[in-house]
């Protein structure tokens, strides 16, 4: 391709960086009383993560140097393996049964998670069939209709698993691609309302997730069961006040909070460091999502836009079901906090995203 190529995006490298430093340490502080009761190790959980961290952190570097259009040839195939993955994690002996949830596949000592590269994989398959047949897109027959078949297919196998989570997440990324790609607002509103029947057949159709809807609304009728960690969670934001107790001086995670390195990791941090620390952590993914969508908006070709916009959205969708679940605003989903929680595929996934982003932003013009 004949782009000027540039220096990386040093602000998104050091945005990265420091959010997982910060996802580092309180990994480690969060996990340190649980890894020393079960595993008589408290660096249990925060090395497993560091290993990951440092996997990640070469990938990112890696891909940050591969040219992105490299991506969009072997897009399909990437697609594929996906696929398979998602299919065979589905058979019993291969896949890791963990909370209900047939999603992981064991790899030695360590396990993926073939739903969370699946993101990444539909992010890079449909940036190169939007940007090759944008001019069908307003056409619903021609354009929407073959795009959504695509992202529900692999929704439709995630949910097998179950992980409406993860599939929220993926789902909700490729419509705001399909969305800023030029579809219709008349498709949406139409293609909106059948979702939303669907998400209520979802629900309906499994007990566990309309305990989960309940208990959301209402936690405190439920306090020992589907309401415990919501309740759990808000005991860890409440104390923590202004200034927090102090780095590693939570309570909660004296198994009060169940696994508070996961997906609720954001209470003991606030716990620990206050609202002036949960605002540091909100901040820099604020401007990690400015600093992303300044390289989509001046991407070279709109393949790097939309891949651009596809993994800043990511990001951004994960932050912000998150946080609102952490703080009671919505049900919980079971989503990691990007580079703060625990999880070798989910941080690995996500460093690997950052460096194909990054490499964006060495021929974006902005």
């Amino acid at each position: 391709m004949p782009y000027k190529k540039s220096t990386p995006d040093f602000i998104l490298i050091f945005l990265t960086l420091g959010l997982l430093a910060i996802g580092l340490i309180m990994v480690y502080s969060a996990s340190a009383i649980w890894a020393d009761y079960k595993f008589d190790d408290s660096f249990f959980f925060a090395k497993r993560q560091l290993f990951f961290a440092g996997v990640g952190v070469i990938a990112m570097f890696m891909i940050m140097n591969m040219e992105y259009w490299t991506w969009r040839s072997w897009a399909k195939v990437i697609m594929i393996i996906c696929f398979c993955l998602l299919i065979l994690v589905l058979i019993p002996g291969i896949g890791m049964v963990r909370n209900g949830s047939r999603s992981w596949i064991g790899v030695g000592a360590f396990s993926i998670q073939p739903s969370e590269f699946m993101k990444l994989a539909m992010i890079v398959f449909l940036a190169k069939y939007l940007s090759e047949r944008q001019k069908y897109i307003t056409s619903f027959k021609k354009g929407l209709l073959p795009t959504l078949g695509i992202v529900f297919s692999a929704f439709g196998i995630i949910m097998l698993q179950p992980d409406l989570g993860t599939g929220t997440v993926m789902v909700g990324t490729c419509i705001i691609m399909i969305f800023i790609s030029g579809a219709r607002i008349s498709h949406f509103v139409g293609l909106g309302l059948i979702g939303v029947l669907g998400f209520v057949g979802l629900v309906i159709s499994a007990p566990y997730r309309i305990k989960r809807i309940t208990s959301f609304l209402d936690p405190w009728s439920d306090p020992l069961g589907s309401g415990f960690q919501i309740i759990q969670s808000l005991y860890a934001i409440g104390p923590g006040g202004l200034f927090g107790l102090g780095l590693g001086e939570s309570r909660q995670k004296f198994f009060y909070l169940p696994e508070p390195q996961t997906d609720f990791i954001f209470a003991i941090l606030a716990e620990e460091l206050g609202f002036i620390g949960g605002s540091v952590v909100l901040l820099l993914f604020a401007l990690l999502l400015w600093r992303g969508i300044r390289i989509a908006l001046g991407a070279p070709d709109l393949y790097g836009s939309f891949l651009a916009v596809g993994i800043i959205s990511m990001v951004a969708i994960q932050v912000m079901i998150n946080i609102g679940v952490v703080t009671g605003l919505i049900p919980v989903t079971g989503i990691t906090l990007p580079f703060l929680s625990y999880g070798g595929s989910s941080l690995t996934l996500m460093l690997m995203a950052m460096g194909v982003l990054l490499n964006v932003s060495r021929y974006s013009r902005y």
